[in-house]
């Protein structure tokens, strides 16, 4: 078993570039394959950050060294290339032993193709982060990981092979691990991971979350809810002892919304994270405009069985208006039964004043005041809602 340091190498791209990005990916892998093949068991730094292939992408070739002048004639079409034969991927790529702090990875060793295998490239990440980590082993098929990893988190690895030609074989399947948070504790073993996800009832403030249990050698102690934004940041949301959650809705962002869900133990131990869902964003409403007008309403004199009232509207606009009316409603059970300055009627408990022809228009700042008189025998409670030809006012 041989052990490696790793460094980090670059930052994940966003879902949307990786396209854009392949070509030179591609091209930059056959720049670096010119580098000696380490021995087994030691590490071969970075050189400088390089993008890795996308895992299944074509394998490089060797660059040509520079100066070369390029081939007088491109090979016929249909001749057999004479490409030097690439090796196969690695297979079975699995994890021997997993603790807070290392991974022990061991994998079949992959089939050279024109020439012997000299080494193994490894890439790895935390998920739901955008850094990407790397590591270089010889012509092994077994090695313990320990740069850059934590008890309790989620790791993705895959690995490559490189010949002594330099090409390199295409990636071998991902293997994903969650590591203990204790390697010394009486448990050291994570929950499995919850199952099927889902998105349940939404309202217009709320989004339901269902996933199926997770099973654990001791217990399951409960879930842990996170917000992730498909770049780099995952947010931890709520601990749950079931497995529904109600959450409010997040709120409209450039990102994303993603939720996942991962199970937990009494000591702390993790699980590998469920599926992912996305719950739709709440919308921030348009403020109203401010109000252009304000109407105050006071009874002058009450009763039983009668009052008498006044109300003043003010423009509280730039612009003149021109014809005004002027609509509230009564809490209690008034009856209008004249008024001045206004034309005045009622229809159940609302009650409309138009402007008269003297009155008519009412000047930026201004305002005109007409009184009502009227009967009630239950309330006289004032109005409290007051709406200035259509659009609503300030009241008092």
């Amino acid at each position: 078993m041989t052990g490696v340091r790793s460094s980090s190498l670059f930052r994940r791209l966003r879902p949307g570039l990786l396209a854009a990005v392949v070509l030179s990916t591609a091209v930059l892998g056959t720049a670096l394959s010119a580098a000696p093949a380490a021995d087994a068991g030691t590490v071969t730094p970075a050189a400088y950050p390089r993008v890795a292939p996308a895992p299944g992408g074509a394998a490089g070739s060797v660059a040509a060294p520079a100066g070369t002048a390029p081939p007088t004639s491109p090979t016929p079409s249909g001749t057999p290339s004479t490409s030097p034969a690439l090796p196969s991927a690695p297979t079975n790529l699995t994890a021997s032993e997993v603790r807070s702090a290392s991974v022990t990875l061991t994998w079949t060793a992959a089939a050279p193709g024109c020439c012997a295998i000299t080494g193994y490239d490894i890439t790895y990440y935390q998920e739901f982060g955008d850094i990407v980590f790397s590591a270089s082993v010889g012509a092994v098929t077994s090695t313990t990981i320990t740069g850059q990893l934590g008890a309790g988190q989620q790791y993705t690895f895959r690995l490559i092979a490189r010949d002594s030609l330099g090409q390199r074989s295409n990636w071998s399947d991902a293997l994903t691990v969650v590591t203990p948070v204790t390697d010394t504790g009486p448990d050291t073993t994570p929950p499995t991971a919850p199952q099927n996800l889902t998105v349940g009832e939404v309202t217009a403030s709320t989004g339901t979350l269902s996933w199926s249990p997770s099973t654990d050698d001791v217990g399951v102690l409960g879930y842990n809810v996170y917000r992730f934004d498909g770049w780099f940041t995952s947010q931890f949301v709520a601990t749950v002892p079931g497995t529904t959650y109600t959450t409010p809705l997040p709120a409209s962002t450039p990102l994303r919304n993603l939720y996942y869900v991962r199970a937990r133990d009494a000591v702390g131990n993790v699980s590998i994270a469920s599926n992912t869902v996305t719950l739709p964003t709440t919308t921030t409403p348009t403020p109203p405009p401010p109000s252009t007008c304000r109407v105050t309403y006071r009874n002058q004199s009450e009763w039983q069985g009668g009052f008498v009232a006044t109300a003043t509207v003010h423009n509280a606009g730039a612009a003149p208006i021109d014809g005004w009316a002027v609509t509230f409603n009564f809490p209690g059970d008034q009856q209008v039964t004249s008024g001045w300055n206004a034309t005045i009627g009622q229809t159940g408990t609302t009650v409309t004043a138009r402007d008269v022809d003297w009155n008519r228009v009412l000047a930026p700042n201004g305002s005109a005041t007409f009184g009502v008189q009227g009967r009630w025998s239950v309330s006289d409670a004032p109005p409290t809602g007051f709406s200035l030809n259509g659009a609503p006012c300030t009241a008092g």
